[in-house]
């Protein structure tokens, strides 16, 4: 049976403004490897909306680092999956690579397999790590980008509580432009000629709100293990704490990552906190498992995951959605709100200022009367956090504001279930 529900988008939207403009809220980000591709730029790294992008996805990074081997490290990939050779559409990707690798690097000892034995296929992984290294080691632009417009609604408000940004993503996009906007932010390093990862402070969480938080959950760049201690060393050259294969659920229980873990856990856990997703595809299992149990543990907390692409029953994030009430998934199609899958629909503007609002997050292109919800990019994303600053559209947040029953300014499973989340066609 098809779709008959309707969801409108700017009932969604006026109450989502209003909890990003108050800054009372605890607001949390999830920023997934969608983000950086958002962002296209020239060979000179300037922006170009023709370009490709700052960082590739996975099947792109996947292509540059093979390409870029060695002929006798490529040798061996060919012959560990043939049908990549071939040219075949084959599924495999880096992580799937290297994840063969490396248990071929534990399994086989002093045997040898295509060539190498376990140590060589350990000296195979660290050099496509620093074949992924060196391409994620890109640059942020000179100009204003979704990056620098995501800080600079981060520091634009007095705030209640620290914003907190999850990346499972290795570059070091967010902390550049952080750096750049002369920003304070904590990572759970500290010190300044080596700074050590310190996982204490991580749990205690007692700097001021003003300092947001930046948890790199599966390692980063720059980050390097020297006399026994996780030290952030400044350099993009460093590629020894990423690890983009199946192997890096085996190092959760290890730090920096148990700890890291830990805290999205405990983010989630906190009554009356959003977090928001971008560019993250849920298909990341552990990481939807742990948003998926503390969901389940704390209906006090909302997660609302913005989809670059149309929404089906295969999408992870819609199957989650449809059980859990207080995950809703914004796609470009249609929506699951209170565990509700439905269509998009706009309604009617509640004000003819309305109209520069709802160009922000809904598109209606020539000869599509029906309209798109664009957030799920990036890029659009970044600027309607940006803009929910802008004095401009205050009256007409507060013209709608009888429109939310959550008069905190908080996203509230109650103020769904009022919405239109039952309208029927």
């Amino acid at each position: 049976m098809a779709d008959t529900t309707i969801h409108n988008p700017d009932r969604y939207m006026v109450d989502l403004r209003q909890i990003l403009s108050q800054g009372k809220k605890r607001i949390g980000l999830l920023l997934g490897a969608g983000c950086p591709v958002a962002i296209r730029i020239n060979d000179q790294n300037e922006l170009d909306d023709s370009g490709k992008p700052l960082i590739p996805d996975v099947t792109r990074l996947t292509k540059m680092v093979l390409d870029n081997l060695e002929e006798d490290d490529r040798i061996v990939v060919d012959a560990l999956f043939p049908e990549i050779a071939d040219n075949h559409d084959s599924g495999h990707n880096i992580e799937t690579i290297l994840t063969r690798v490396r248990l071929l690097s534990q399994a086989i000892g002093s045997d040898e397999f295509h060539g190498l034995d376990g140590e060589g296929y350990s000296a195979l992984a660290q050099r496509i790590c620093k074949q992924i290294g060196g391409i994620v080691a890109a640059r942020l632009p000179k100009a204003e980008n979704p990056f620098t417009e995501l800080v600079s609604w981060v520091g634009g408000t007095n705030r209640s509580h620290p914003v907190e940004i999850f990346s499972p993503n290795y570059d070091l996009l967010i902390e550049e432009a952080f750096e750049r906007a002369k920003l304070p932010y904590f990572d759970g390093f500290t010190g300044a000629h080596r700074p050590f990862f310190d996982p204490t402070s991580i749990r205690d969480g007692e700097l001021p709100a003003r300092w947001s938080r930046v948890w790199k959950i599966h390692g980063s760049l720059g980050w390097n293990i020297q006399d026994g201690n996780i030290v952030r060393t400044g350099s993009r050259d460093a590629t020894d704490i990423i690890y983009p294969d199946h192997l890096k659920y085996d190092k959760i229980e290890q730090q920096p990552f148990s700890s890291l873990f830990e805290r999205l856990r405990t983010f989630l856990m906190t009554p009356d906190s959003l977090l928001l997703c971008s560019g993250f595809s849920f298909f990341d299992a552990h990481i939807t498992s742990v948003i998926n149990e503390a969901l389940a543990s704390n209906t006090h907390t909302a997660v609302i995951a913005f989809q670059f692409g149309n929404i089906d029953s295969t999408n992870p994030a819609y199957k989650v959605a449809l059980g859990r009430p207080n995950l809703s998934v914004y796609a470009p199609d249609k929506a699951v709100i209170h565990g509700i899958s439905g269509k998009w629909q706009a309604g009617q503007m509640p004000s003819e200022e309305w109209a520069p609002i709802q160009r922000t997050y809904w598109e209606v292109k020539q000869g599509d009367s029906a309209g798109t919800f664009v957030l799920g990019d990036f890029a659009r994303f970044a600027r309607f956090l940006g803009l929910s600053q802008a004095p401009e559209f205050e009256a007409v947040q507060d013209e709608s504001a009888d429109q939310s029953s959550d008069e905190g300014g908080q996203v509230t499973l109650d103020a769904y279930d009022q919405g239109d989340a039952g309208a029927q066609q």
